[in-house]
């Protein structure tokens, strides 16, 4: 018994040809379904499928003709064979009407059962075929459907995938770029061109544009590493700078890597460049940072080591209370030059800081007149030990030593020199020293030898007055030769020239 019988339907108003059709179609082995009449016919149709209609011409109400031509107007029927059953002859302008209706094939009375049964199984398996081609369609359609689905799917992942690597990429100041070279094609992505400071538009990539492009110095290392690429050493990385049209000079980082291909021969090299210009700056300036500091530190050190050696008293303890003050003097512009990052520090807060142990509430012993005015480092910390030293003196024999004592401080700019005025008043009359002492010398060595300024000392009955001029714009060597473990080495002429400029900033007036 087969699985997949179709259905055969037999119309006729007469129940023995009826009879008849269905012994003879027994042996097909398909549903044999009977009509008595067209109505019944139409009403089997519309409930189920069929596959050939066998009917007889002659019919009360509906002839066959009209049957045939109501089921070829049903959507569902337009593919269903008709074969006419007649027992009167037919004429030529039947034959062709029959066609017109929808008939695919005619069978005479007296039927012959071989012939019936032939015609039947044809169109019937050419109805089970084309069931069978039918679902194999559908079921084509939908794999297809999948495929363009995960085809899409897949597209819009890559899609993504190329909008992440080009947003990383420019998040990360890269480009990338592929060489085919079979074909000698060369693309670049946005960012190459970004990168370069090109256009695809103005910017034709050959040899020669791109030779163009990177700094001179550095085009015969990068065209030497592609050169030495090869399916041993597939990949290679290098820093170069690139000169863009509007003359800035940006340092690159690249990577190379060729693809092999079956026969062992590189086929392409793809790369990726790194804008790593700010990554050098910030290099550059942590180098010339550490150099400052340590230039700097070695100064403190150098003077702390001056004040050691030269220091004098008449007793240990009295010794120790001088080193400490001094000491502590450097450690309060020390103070202010950090807070300030090094830029430099205010004169009226290094004279302020000095002083403010003497100046008790209600005794206005401090004057400060002048313009707000930043020292450099270095001549900050020279300032300050000479004023502690005025002040350390002041306090035991001058000014400060005795109630109503002022301190009386003028300073400004003057043909590119800090004219500053030290006076005292209302204390006892300063005397000249018969030999100068710790004090005098430090100021004069500060002064005079540090900073290449001058200082003079008047001693009055008033009290003791020193004007001091520090030059603002001394001149040092770009490159100075020192020698350092036996060996001459060159100032970084950057750190000199970054050194100076610190010193030589200073604060418009308030």
């Amino acid at each position: 018994m087969r699985d997949d019988k179709i259905n055969i339907l037999l119309v006729d108003d007469q129940p023995a040809k009826l009879l008849a059709y269905e012994v003879m179609l027994q042996n097909i082995d398909e549903n044999l379904l009977k009509a008595n009449s067209a109505r019944e016919a139409l009403e089997m149709l519309l409930k189920t499928d069929v596959a050939v209609v066998l009917m007889d011409v002659s019919m009360p109400e509906l002839d066959g003709f009209e049957l045939a031509a109501m089921v070829r107007n049903h959507p569902r029927f337009q593919r269903t064979a008709i074969i006419f059953v007649s027992a009167i002859h037919l004429s030529e302008v039947d034959f062709l009407r029959g066609y017109q209706m929808g008939a695919v094939d005619y069978v005479s009375v007296p039927v012959v059962p071989e012939v019936l049964r032939a015609k039947v199984r044809v169109f019937a398996e050419l109805y089970r075929k084309t069931r069978e081609l039918e679902s194999l369609n559908a079921g084509l359609e939908a794999r297809v459907r999948e495929r363009t689905a995960a085809l899409e799917q897949t597209a819009a992942r890559l899609r993504e995938s190329e909008q992440r690597r080009t947003l990383a990429l420019a998040a990360g100041q890269m480009g990338s770029w592929d060489w085919d070279l079979a074909s000698g094609d060369v693309q670049w992505d946005e960012g190459q061109y970004r990168i370069l400071g090109v256009t695809p538009q103005s910017f034709e990539i050959t040899v020669a544009n791109l030779r163009r492009v990177i700094y001179a110095a550095d085009w015969p290392q990068l065209e030497t590493l592609i050169r030495r690429l090869s399916p041993e050493s597939p990949s290679a990385q290098a820093e170069f700078r690139v000169r863009r049209s509007d003359g800035e000079l940006r340092w690159c980082f690249g990577t190379a890597a060729a693809t092999v291909g079956d026969d062992g021969s590189m086929v392409r090299i793809s790369g990726v460049i790194m804008d790593v210009t700010e990554r050098k700056r910030t290099e550059e300036q942590q180098a010339l940072l550490v150099r400052e500091v340590d230039h700097r530190a070695k100064n403190v050190l150098a003077v702390v080591q001056s004040i050691v050696r030269l220091s004098r008293a008449e007793s240990v303890d009295k010794y120790i209370v001088a080193i400490e003050g001094r000491i502590q003097a450097l450690s309060r512009v020390h103070g202010l030059i950090a807070r300030s990052r090094w830029d430099g520090a205010d004169l009226r807060r290094l004279i302020e800081e000095e002083l403010s142990p003497y100046d008790v509430a209600g005794t206005n012993i401090l004057r400060a007149d002048g313009p707000s005015f930043s020292l450099d480092p270095s001549t900050a910390q020279a300032v300050a030990l000479a004023l502690h030293e005025l002040t350390t003196n002041a306090a035991k024999y001058g000014a400060l030593s005795i109630p109503g004592g002022v301190i009386d401080l003028k300073w400004q700019e003057q043909d590119g020199n800090l004219k500053l005025w030290w006076t005292e008043t209302g204390g006892p009359a300063a005397k000249e020293p018969l030999a100068p002492g710790f004090g005098i010398k430090v100021i004069s060595r500060t002064v005079d030898a540090q900073l290449g300024g001058r200082v003079d000392f008047e001693w009055r009955p008033q009290g003791l007055r020193c004007a001091f001029t520090i030059p603002l714009t001394r001149p040092r060597a770009a490159n100075v030769a020192r020698r350092v473990n036996g060996r001459e080495q060159a100032h970084d002429a950057e750190s000199a020239r970054v050194s100076f400029w610190l010193r030589m900033k200073r604060w418009s007036p308030s």
